[in-house]
């Protein structure tokens, strides 16, 4: 497969916009939160103009009140990526969500395990009788430490939804059933450095206010979302939530959202790292003659591809 991978407001989505004028693609977004409908100023979607420009698949999918899973985001993107491929198109996986990314880019195949409430609640009354380091310490006592490092210790969210499997299936077949490495994967990474992102991540959430997004969160409200949605926990639409309902003041707000942001893409980070080999680091999306040197090596690996399959 190919894809490409970076940090939030790096440019992946403008690099996929420049290889489109030289390739037949289409986009499956790796984005956990622009799968929502309504919320598009927060989560950064690409504009209707842009996807007019260039089709993008799971984006704008389904309501905020659904629940959408890892599970749910591999079926859909396999697919999509038939469906791209029967039209003589090339499927590329642009996105900052790590788990999506890897588990679709390696095959990771994690059971269809059904939310168990009891289990889950006994977790968090851990969480709040030890503190969030109770779930990541009893997640790398289960796998033990170097497979632990495989995933994201810091999202207690995912680490409880991981032991809930292990709880039903066993250890040994949920490592058996989530962890592979493909090689043979294109995968183009684009970031910018720490010191830009001191200007550019303060920049993008000061854009996004002035493009309305404190207005996006009241229409939400309107509509009957709430923080009882998963997808209203975003960066920004939980504090923005937050003000609107006279928790936190303006000043919190902003702040919050931009430590959310820098976090956020430390996080990000972890599942993109420079020392990976497997990824090809680019540092401008506006030079021509990169750009066509990449789409000339997807163009050769996409037909090498077909003509093996034939």
């Amino acid at each position: 497969m190919i894809s490409i991978v970076g940090s939030t407001g790096a440019g992946k989505t403008a690099l996929a916009l420049n290889l489109s004028k030289y390739l037949p693609i289409n986009v499956i977004s790796a984005d956990s939160r622009q799968v929502y409908k309504y919320m598009d100023i927060g989560t950064a979607k690409p504009t209707k103009e842009q996807r007019n420009q260039l089709t993008h698949y799971l984006v704008d999918y389904v309501n905020p009140d659904e629940k959408y899973n890892l599970n749910k985001f591999i079926i859909d993107s396999n697919h999509y990526i038939d469906k791209i491929n029967r039209g003589k198109n090339i499927p590329i996986i642009v996105g900052g969500t790590g788990l999506y990314i890897w588990a679709l880019l390696d095959n990771w195949s994690l059971p269809d395990v059904p939310p168990n409430e009891k289990f889950r609640a006994s977790l968090e009354n851990k969480i709040i009788n030890f503190g969030p380091e109770y779930i990541k310490n009893t997640f790398i006592n289960k796998l033990g430490t170097d497979f632990s490092e495989n995933y994201d210790l810091k999202n207690t969210r995912r680490l409880i939804r991981y032991l809930e499997i292990i709880n039903e299936i066993g250890i040994e077949k949920f490592l058996k059933s989530s962890k592979s490495k493909n090689e043979t994967n294109i995968i183009y990474g684009i970031d910018f450095s720490k010191e830009e992102q001191l200007t550019i991540i303060p920049e993008r959430i000061e854009k996004m206010f002035k493009s309305g997004w404190i207005e996006e969160v009241e229409n939400l409200i309107k509509n009957g979302y709430n923080l009882d949605h998963y997808s209203m926990s975003g960066i920004g639409y939980k504090e923005i939530y937050s003000y609107l309902n006279n928790k936190i003041n303006y000043e919190d707000m902003r702040e919050l959202i931009l430590n959310r942001t820098n976090s956020f893409i430390k996080k990000q980070r972890t599942w993109f790292k420079k020392s990976d080999n497997r990824i090809t680091w680019i540092n401008t999306i506006e030079d021509n003659k990169i750009i066509k040197n990449i789409s000339e090596k997807i163009l050769n690996s996409y037909d090498n591809k077909v003509n093996a399959n034939n």
